[in-house]
């Protein structure tokens, strides 16, 4: 079976950078993930973004997950199995364009300030990785991070989740599979506890945990505007009898008003009178997402042309 793509990105600045930019590559256009090794983010840092989370599930957010999972497991064994839940913890950081962090209860003076500088680092690591994707598919430096922008700047923020232990895996979904309806999604994920597993040629492969690394998968938005050439990949959560799986994904994603749509550049001749690709503001395709998002993405991208049709 073949394994997750790892781009070892110290690779990028020496007699190597041509054959790792085409690993990259073959990485975005064949499995829409890939795994970052040196990546720059200091492994002090991830450590303590890592502990401190980790304590902050234990203190603040266990008992609650307990109770929840009770009355889940209860619903489960009268239904046999639930499709419309998911096994997790979570709390979301907004970044950009307006920080939410101060407001987040029971964070911690120090925990919000280590957030505060993970997100720095995750936010140039992403805007270093759309510059890379640009050179690759021949586009002008920036025109990623620019397509992305709108008038206030993209959205950015952080999922914080924990996968705690399940003793009915055959009942739930830790996260149920779906593509993520944004840019470029960063994760630095638990490194002992797996469970996170992307579709690739009709088989499901594991993600495995790698210590201090960084997974990378592209979003809905990637794909649109790269007019299919990389693409945004199904993925899932299995939840697991042993173990509590940490799971921190940062999303870099279009500003509410950006106007999304394929690179002129990346549009052959013979596809500009009938792209399957749609024009659309990015606000408009997340309200769509929120009621979709466990669906295929396909139906997603078709009801978006129609609007467009619609309005044209």
């Amino acid at each position: 079976m073949a394994s997750l793509p790892i781009i070892n990105m110290v690779k990028l600045d020496g007699e190597e950078r041509q054959a790792t930019m085409s690993k990259l590559h073959d990485a975005c256009e064949n499995w829409g993930f890939f795994e970052l090794l040196n990546h720059g983010i200091s492994i002090e840092l991830l450590d303590k973004v890592e502990g401190m989370t980790k304590g902050h599930y234990k203190k603040c957010m266990e008992q609650k997950f307990k109770e929840f999972a009770k009355q889940a497991l209860e619903r489960g064994e009268e239904l046999d199995t639930i499709s419309n839940m998911d096994w997790e913890s979570t709390f979301f950081l907004k970044h950009l364009p307006q920080s939410n962090i101060t407001g987040i209860p029971d964070l911690e003076d120090e925990y919000r300030k280590v957030m505060k500088e993970f997100a720095s680092e995750i936010e140039k690591l992403s805007e270093r990785l759309l510059d890379l994707l640009c050179e690759n598919l021949g586009l002008e430096k920036g025109y990623l991070k620019n397509a992305f922008q709108g008038t206030k700047g993209p959205n950015f923020g952080t999922k914080v989740s924990n996968y705690p232990p399940c003793p009915r895996p055959e009942l739930f979904k830790g996260l149920r599979a779906h593509t993520d309806a944004g840019g470029i999604i960063l994760l630095f994920q638990d490194d002992k506890v797996s469970g996170l597993q992307l579709l690739k040629d009709g088989e499901w492969i594991d993600v495995p945990p790698m210590r201090h690394s960084i997974v990378v998968n592209l979003g809905d938005q990637i794909e649109v505007i790269t007019n299919g050439k990389y693409k945004s990949i199904m993925h899932r959560v299995l939840t697991q009898t042993e173990g509590n799986r940490m799971s921190i994904a940062s999303f870099y994603n279009p500003g509410n008003d950006a106007v999304i749509y394929p690179a002129p550049a990346l549009v052959k001749e013979s596809e500009k009178e009938n792209n399957v690709y749609p024009k659309f503001v990015f606000n408009d395709y997340m309200n769509l997402y929120v009621r979709k998002k466990f669906e295929a993405k396909e139906p997603r991208f078709k009801a978006m042309k129609a609007m467009e049709t619609a309005t044209a």
